[in-house]
Order: structure tokens, then C-alpha cells, then sequence
């Protein structure tokens, strides 16, 4: 935009306060209509012109600040002196409106010394802030006293306990350092945490495509055992097995997120099969959930029934996700001991049927003796497996009548992978 070389920079501040003061103060007039006027101390140009005196008082003197300061502390005494006004004839003690005035009359400061987009970054939050008091309340009333306590803990796993954690090897014998393995859990319990609040917060009734989707972000195994259960008490139907092959979909969005933080080069390499195996699923759900639109694309599921809506920060939960992270480093370092490059892709087979998560973000984190490929294919390998796993859970807990449709769609599914992982290796073995 060079035709701001010719602007004046005075004229260019002078006008985003200008703007940035008016809008708030639009935001204001339209937050109180209807109310007594008399009572507010205003709205659109009294924002504004707090805005203007503050730009004012700023460029009078711009090394000691004395006026700019000045005119807070009279702003603020009039604000306050309004403030009682109020309580005094309504009985209302709400401070909204006044912070919001302190917050305009800080605009000009930033404006001077912060870049352009953490100004915007500012006034964003001002405006949408001041306009989710609704929403705020909603959700106040939808959390409960487990909810902040969950959130506390989420916040000492990632932000207190992990930088504390020495980032060396526990031993010899164990090739994993204290700092891996805590990042590890608090990565996977994150995005299971994000799951959890979506599924409470966002889509508490949503149908079961949605729960498949969500649930697949936290557990396509654990998702696949509970909607097959489900479909036997005669819920679901064809939206059932659409809702799994979603989960299951989701199993490779997630994997391959977590190769993102972990391994950003063994993801470029993944990218392309993995979302492949992603679009795969997604087909076969839209042509299966097509098939009866009107069956149980409502479905309602119980609350605390899903893995989506169990909460993810469980001490038990983050115990056996360590224990399990430990072992697969053992039997992995064994096996690329003994049998090298080949057993550890065979090994991702045998992993399949368990918990695939410590064993993937295991090799994840391997800085030497497993290359690339070996990575990628013994993660294709993994899925594979565990796909097979989920089919032999769905079929064996769900109803005779999506049994049919079950084997044939998890077959499609394997078949894709196995293919997608013999071309991989045919390509760069």
C-alpha cells in the first residue's frame, strides 16, 4: 500500500483512534438501547471523545506520560463519581460500561507503541467480549466445580510439571527421557480434552455422526466398542456403522497431527496415505448416512456414555498411557536390536491390537536407528492392525443387521491401507 507513504503518521494514529473509539462507543449505544440514557454516562461520541482526549494528552508529551496519566486519573474520578450515581438510583453495581471507558482511553498509548496487529488484536477482544455476556452466562451454568478442577490440572501437567522435567534418558536400559514421555501424555490428553469440552460445551446433543467425529478425536477404538453396543439396544442403524467409519476417519487426522509436533518430517511423508485413508472414510460414511437420512442422524447419546464425554485428565488414565509409553520403548529398542528395520514394522502389527498411542509417539521420537520410512510404515502398519481390531470389537458387540455392512466397509477400509502401504514401500524401501 504505498499511498500510505504519503499519509502523514500523526494523521494515520489520529484516525485509527478515531475509529477505534467510535466503534466501541457504536457497541456501546447498541449493548444499552432502550435503557434510560440519563443514567448511562454515554455511549457512541462520549466513547469517542475519550479516545480524542487520550490522543490529546499523549502526543502533549510523549517522554514522561505526566498528562496522558493525568487525564486517566480524571476520567477515572468521573467514572467513579457515575459509578455511585448509579447505585444510588438503581441499585446496580455493574462495571462493565466504566472498565470499557478506562480501555478506550488506553487506545492512543497503543496505538503509539504496539504493532497495528496487536491493536486490532485489542479492540477484538473488546467488541466480542462485551458482546458474549449471554454465552458467558450459559456456559458458567453448564461448567461445573469438576470442570475448573479439570482445567487446573491440565494446566499443571503442561504448563508447571513439563518444563520442570529433565530432558535425558532415564537410564541405559530405558531410552526415553522424564520430559518425553510427560509430553507425550500431556499431547494426547490434550487433544482429548479438546474432544471432551466439544462434545460437552459445543454438540452436548448432538446426533450421532457428530459423537463419531468427536469421539474419534479422543478414541476411534473406544468410540467403535460403545456405538456398536449402542446399535444392539436398537439405536442407530446404517447411521451407526456411517458413525464409526467417521471415528475411525478421525483416527488419521489424529495420528497425523500428532506426527506434526512430534516428527514434522516423518508427517510430510505420512500426509499424503494418511489423508487419503481420512477422505476413504469420509466417502464411505456420506454414501453409507445417505443410504437412510431419516433413521438416526438425531440420535441423542446418554451423557457420560461416550468416551468423549469421560473426562480425559484421569490420574489412572495418564498412569497406564506412561506405563504403557515405558514398555513399547523397551520392547522397541529390543527389537530394532535384534531384528532391525523389519521387526519393528512386524511389531506394528502386534501393536495394532492394543493402545497404538505410547507405540506411535514412541518411534515418533526416535532421533537414530529407525530411518523415515521404517516410521511411516510400521504407523500404516499400526493402523492397519487396529482397524482390524475395531472391525472384530463391532461386529462381535453390534447388532446382526449393520454386521454385513460392517465387514464389508472395515474391509474396504484395510485393504486400502495394506494397499497404500505396499506402494509406500515399492516407492522408497
Amino acid at each position: 500500500m504505498e499511498i500510505l507513504q504519503y499519509i502523514p503518521e500523526g494523521f494515520i494514529k489520529f484516525v485509527l483512534v478515531l475509529i477505534f473509539s467510535l466503534l466501541i462507543g457504536l457497541e456501546q449505544r447498541r449493548h444499552h438501547i432502550g435503557e434510560n440514557e440519563d443514567l448511562l454516562f454515554g455511549t457512541d461520541r462520549t466513547f469517542t471523545f475519550i479516545g480524542l482526549l487520550a490522543y490529546v494528552l499523549l502526543i502533549a508529551d510523549q517522554v514522561t506520560f505526566i498528562p496522558f496519566l493525568f487525564g486517566f486519573a480524571l476520567i477515572g474520578l468521573l467514572l467513579g463519581i457515575q459509578y455511585f450515581h448509579k447505585i444510588n438510583k438503581l441499585g446496580k453495581y455493574g462495571m462493565t460500561s466504566i472498565i470499557l471507558a478506562l480501555l478506550t482511553y488506553c487506545i492512543p498509548i497503543m496505538v503509539f507503541t504496539q504493532p497495528i496487529w496487536l491493536v486490532l488484536s485489542f479492540i477484538v477482544a473488546l467488541l466480542i467480549i462485551t458482546e458474549l455476556k449471554s454465552n458467558f452466562i450459559t456456559l458458567s451454568k453448564k461448567a461445573s466445580e469438576e470442570e475448573y478442577i479439570t482445567l487446573a490440572k491440565f494446566i499443571t501437567l503442561a504448563g508447571i510439571i513439563l518444563p520442570l522435567l529433565p530432558d535425558r534418558n532415564i537410564s541405559a536400559e530405558i531410552p526415553i527421557s522424564p520430559y518425553h514421555l510427560w509430553l507425550a501424555i500431556v499431547v494426547v490428553s490434550g487433544i482429548s480434552y479438546c474432544s471432551y469440552l466439544l462434545k460437552k460445551f459445543v454438540f452436548p446433543d448432538s446426533g450421532i455422526l457428530i459423537t463419531g467425529l468427536l469421539g474419534g478425536l479422543y478414541s476411534s477404538t473406544a468410540t467403535t466398542v460403545i456405538l456398536a453396543r449402542k446399535d444392539k439396544q436398537g439405536i442407530g442403524g446404517s447411521q451407526t456403522v456411517a458413525a464409526i467409519m467417521i471415528a475411525n476417519g478421525m483416527m488419521y487426522l489424529r495420528i497425523l497431527f500428532l506426527a506434526f509436533i512430534f516428527n514434522s518430517q516423518v508427517a510430510m511423508q505420512m500426509a499424503v496415505p494418511f489423508i487419503a485413508m481420512f477422505a476413504i472414510t469420509l466417502i464411505i460414511s456420506k454414501l453409507i448416512s445417505g443410504k437412510n437420512t431419516s433413521s438416526a442422524s438425531t440420535v441423542e447419546t446418554t451423557e457420560g456414555n461416550l468416551a468423549s464425554n469421560k473426562n480425559p485428565l484421569e490420574f489412572r488414565t495418564a498412569a497406564i498411557f506412561g506405563v504403557l509409553f515405558i514398555v513399547f520403548a523397551l520392547v522397541t529398542d529390543f527389537v530394532l536390536k535384534s531384528y532391525g528395520s523389519s521387526g519393528i514394522t512386524s511389531l506394528a502389527f502386534v501393536v495394532g491390537v492394543t493402545d497404538i498411542d505410547p507405540f506411535l509417539l514412541n518411534i515418533l521420537q526416535q532421533k537414530t536407528g529407525i530411518s523415515q520410512i521404517t516410521i511411516v510404515l510400521a504407523i500404516l502398519n499400526a493402523t492397519n492392525s487396529n482397524n482390524l481390531l475395531k472391525m472384530i470389537y463391532a461386529i462381535t458387540m453390534g447388532s446382526k443387521s449393520i454386521r454385513k455392512s460392517l465387514i464389508v466397509n472395515f474391509s474396504i477400509l484395510i485393504a486400502c491401507g495394506l494397499l497404500l502401504s505396499i506402494i509406500f514401500y515399492l516407492l522408497y524401501a
